[in-house]
């Protein structure tokens, strides 16, 4: 049995979906999971993009020893010199290095020939090698690329350090029986492959990413990069879930596996989504709602006889139990605690303490609590952590079919300040929204709101996934509430305040740049 690893790009591809914005403590929240999760290799990041990216990876490479953590450099002196200091303190630091190889990449983009190409590539992979023990390179657009090119400049990326080779279908162009072929010319034809690992990193533009992943896996390929749920630019990269799951499933045909746990993809899933405000489409495979559930009367009566009818996954082999807790208004703190734990959150006693309160104020008022109510709550509570510049203090809405919405907020300011305002709208979001705009005194852009239960049932918690641009800066900001219109202010302030701590931070690296 073959062990494929697993590299996961979360947090650098799948970080540069259109609209998702990670901050500090979301990133090392992924991060830590995906350790937990059992990923053998997180590309934190991209360290040259700039000083914040930078200090992102830093603080992950340190913090996480389970898995080996890897930062993104193109063919260039600085970048490799930001991934070192980035890495260099990390368990095992690894670098990506990347240069496009296809003709129209070379022609157009680069505007380099062939022999620069290959020069440049050899440069950086030796430069990155004197420090780094680990040195992946990337070819580019690589299934667009011409073979035989492909076979030269791969023998002497590895001949100058290079022990891990990528071949990225960068625009998801590819079909399965092609890159099986490109996998197996490769193999064959570079004379010191022995030497170096073959990795595969597809995009899913045909909905080919996972099938082509498998693909070049059984024909050669010992590490495979994804992200959690498939995001990633455009439509996105090849999902983890669904490999590890599928090569798990289907060992007869694959002979490879993964060191995944499991159980702990569906919480991996559920983080990642609520973070990024990406929901997972319910027909999803592997963690999507309906992925188990079954609505035909012949479907579920095979399964009510005999499981493995209808269903080739277990619920319990990705983590997905049913949502009842034994907690409730008269659980102390101790059993809650445990509970986090349990759910794979490491809290501080300050947070733990305000989670809690969240937790007996919730529990007031919704009769049965669920896993996924405490871990929203919990994740609200993490993504909270930054400087709060603003902060709901009251929020009361007047609405009526023949009347004019009408929002008071009172709330707090950066210099202390405690205000009052109102403002009507032509429903009750907009009313909210054009007060919450009126204390902030400067014009915010609503790109995008979208609302969801945490659960079904009358009493499930709201959360509000909005997208606004504020100061030139575009952000998503979530919010979690009993109440619909109170989730919808959270999400506002929170998007506002994250823009304001992302400007903050950015003024302090240029002090720190000047000095």
């Amino acid at each position: 049995m073959r062990k494929i690893d697993v590299f996961d790009t979360t947090l650098r591809d799948g970080e540069q979906s259109a609209g998702v914005n990670l901050n500090f403590e979301e990133k090392m929240e992924i991060a830590k999971q995906l350790e937990r999760l059992g990923v053998d290799i997180i590309e934190a990041g991209f360290p040259a993009a700039s000083p914040g990216d930078l200090k992102s990876v830093k603080a992950i490479s340190n913090v996480i020893k389970g898995s080996s953590v890897l930062g993104l450099s193109r063919s260039v002196q600085s970048d490799i010199d930001a991934a070192w200091e980035a890495l260099k303190e990390g368990t095992e630091p690894r670098i990506h290095v990347f240069i496009a190889t296809s003709p129209i990449h070379m022609t157009h983009k680069l505007r380099m020939s062939p022999d620069q190409v290959v020069e440049r590539a050899v440069e950086s992979v030796r430069y990155a090698a004197k420090r780094f023990p680990k040195v992946q390179w990337s070819a580019e657009d690589a299934c667009r690329s011409d073979l035989d090119f492909l076979v030269r400049i791969i023998e002497k990326v590895i001949d100058a350090g290079a022990s891990v080779i990528n071949i990225p279908d960068t625009v998801g162009y590819i079909t399965p029986h092609e890159i099986g072929h490109i996998f197996r010319y490769l193999r064959q034809n570079v004379p010191n492959i022995d030497k170096a690992k073959l990795s595969a990193h597809c995009h899913d533009d045909l909905g080919l990413a996972v099938a082509n992943s498998l693909a070049a896996i059984e024909a050669g390929a010992e590490q495979v990069e994804c992200t959690i749920n498939g995001i990633g630019e455009r439509a996105g990269n090849a999902s983890l879930e669904e490999i590890a799951v599928g090569l798990h499933i289907r060992k007869d045909v694959f002979g490879a596996d993964t060191g995944i746990v499991l159980k702990e993809i569906k919480r991996t899933s559920s983080l990642v989504s609520k973070l990024t405000g990406m929901a997972v489409p319910n027909n999803k495979a592997v963690v999507g709602n309906n992925a188990f559930a079954h609505e035909s009367g012949i479907h579920q009566d095979g399964v009510l006889k005999e499981k493995s009818t209808y269903e080739i996954i277990t619920p319990e082999l990705v983590g997905v139990s049913s949502n009842r807790m034994v907690l409730g208004k008269h659980s102390g703190r101790h059993a809650f605690k445990e509970k986090i734990k349990e759910l794979g959150y490491t809290a501080s006693e300050d947070q733990l303490n305000k989670v809690f309160k969240a937790f007996k104020e919730l529990a007031d008022k919704k009769k049965e609590i669920t896993e996924d109510d405490i871990f929203a709550l919990m994740t609200e509570e993490k993504i909270g952590s930054a400087i709060q510049y603003y902060a709901v203090d009251s929020l009361q809405v007047n609405y009526g079919t023949n009347n004019i919405p009408t929002a008071t907020i009172t709330m707090k300011k950066p210099d202390g300040l405690i205000v009052q305002e109102a403002a009507t709208g032509s429903g009750s979001v907009e009313a909210i929204y054009n007060t919450l705009e009126r204390i902030i005194d400067a014009p915010v852009k609503l790109l995008n709101y979208r609302i969801q239960s945490i659960n079904g049932g009358r009493d499930a918690l709201a959360e509000v996934y909005v997208n606004i641009r504020f100061e030139n800066t575009e952000s998503s900001g979530r919010g979690t509430a009993h109440d619909v219109l109170e989730a919808s202010a959270k999400a506002y302030v929170n998007a506002v305040n994250r823009i304001l701590n992302r400007l903050q931070k950015e003024n302090k690296y240029k002090q720190e740049a000047h000095l």
